[in-house]
């Protein structure tokens, strides 16, 4: 929980009871699962971001960036050593 014992600001605070006590309830798997579609979410909009800026990119490189932006320059480039050779890659 964030510093003022609140998750996000701009949530009422009745609201924000509601959802930890939802939260609570979940059986473990639920929550795995939930924490999986989020993350697939991130992914989607990550390569979404990566296609808009590089509209001309085919799968790999949108792959090989995508990288980057997940793992980090110095891993990104040790997997897949062609990531390297982008052009203004993610330093």
């Amino acid at each position: 929980m964030k510093a003022g014992g609140r998750l996000a600001a701009d949530s009422h605070p009745q609201a924000e009871l509601r959802q930890i006590a939802v939260w609570r309830r979940m059986s473990p798997a639920q929550k795995l699962e939930m924490v999986g579609e989020l993350r697939q979410t991130v992914l989607d909009l990550a390569r979404a971001g990566i296609r808009q800026r590089y509209p001309g990119a085919g799968e790999r490189e949108c792959f090989l960036r995508l990288m980057l932006l997940t793992l980090g320059s110095k891993l990104a480039c040790a997997a897949y050593p062609e990531a390297a050779h982008l052009p203004d890659r993610t330093p």
